[in-house]
């Protein structure tokens, strides 16, 4: 090799009970109840509907969200969605993941990246690590990064695996894919981190998530929250699907989409890509979920708000209509 690494061998890794933890679980989780939702929508209803529809006829019903869903304790939500076979399949990013773990395992996630980057101890907490090997085990075992990781939390009986995605997918037999990005999260900057372990993890959990886009038709895509990762994702699985599916005669353009983020973005017209002299062009979100890739039949919705808003009133909509 012509140039020279970093040594991880010279970091110094703390325990967590040593951070500062910004978010507490107990603080944040939003109780699944009858109380009215923060929202009233009618494009939420109409979102809600297409996921009733789906159910009905056995198609996908994919959830692709941020860390953040997670640190705004919406995780109860998500698990009753699963529950009534209103999600089919969750995927995050690499931190969807970690916060998921941490909070299974003390029930507070989440550092101030001013303070301990100045310190030189961001990310560097010794348990967080533990999801390294988590995955090197997985792998042994052919499992994905998201199942690898749900399937700890769930056997070992973490103390908070009640609020966990991940262990509750692995528990119920639901994909939740963890697509990485080496590089991006705070587990590979320690010592055990193995790039090779990252790669086949996700790139399993990233085929996984390909043959669920296979039975999209008919089906929903929501993202709430993950400006690169969900709709990139998205769009190359998309791909692959239609791909196969042409060569059967068949077409996959028939479903709805949705996105759920703070950005504004005009009530009509997101159907149509904004044009490259428009900043909001490169919010992927925009132009690859809501306009090219229903662009051949589907219907597409965006919803503004906070997610600890918006997931918990999507998820009383659909609940209600399942129920009627």
């Amino acid at each position: 090799m012509s140039y020279k690494m970093f040594d991880t061998s010279k970091l110094v890794l703390k325990p967590l009970h040593e951070r500062i933890h910004d978010v507490d679980l107990l603080k944040v989780i939003i109780p699944v109840d009858d109380s009215p939702p923060a929202l009233k929508n009618k494009n939420i209803d109409a979102i809600a509907s297409s996921m009733v529809k789906a159910k009905d006829i056995g198609s996908a019903a994919l959830l692709m969200y941020g860390g953040h869903v997670i640190r705004q304790g919406c995780s109860l939500y998500m698990i009753e969605l699963m529950k009534r076979g209103l999600i089919t399949h969750l995927a995050t990013n690499g931190s969807g993941g970690i916060h998921d773990f941490e909070f299974s395992l003390i029930g507070e996630t989440c550092e101030s990246v001013a303070r301990y980057v100045s310190e030189g101890q961001f990310g560097l907490w010794r348990e967080t690590g533990l999801i390294n090997g988590i995955l090197k085990e997985g792998v042994k075992d052919g499992l994905g990064a998201g199942e690898a990781i749900g399937r700890y939390i769930w056997d070992k009986k973490l103390p908070y695996r009640e609020y966990s995605v991940l262990a509750n997918a692995y528990h119920l037999g639901i994909p939740c894919t963890i697509h990485i990005s080496i590089g991006s999260d705070i587990i590979h900057e320690h010592d055990n981190a193995d790039g090779a372990v990252l790669g086949e993890a996700s790139y399993r959990d990233f085929l996984i998530y390909a043959e669920t886009i296979t039975n999209l038709e008919g089906g929903v895509f929501l993202n709430f929250g993950s400006a690169v990762t969900g709709p990139e994702i998205y769009l190359k699985a998309l791909a692959m699907a239609r791909n196969v599916a042409h060569q059967k005669g068949e077409r996959i353009v028939d479903f709805t989409t949705a996105v759920f983020d703070i950005q504004p973005i005009p009530d009509e017209g997101y159907n149509i890509t904004p044009p490259k002299t428009d900043p909001r062009y490169y919010f992927r979100p925009w132009k690859t979920i809501l306009a090219r890739t229903v662009a051949d039949g589907g219907k597409s919705y965006y919803i503004q708000g906070d997610h600890k808003h918006t997931l918990p009133s999507l998820a009383k909509s659909a609940i209600k209509l399942d129920l009627t």
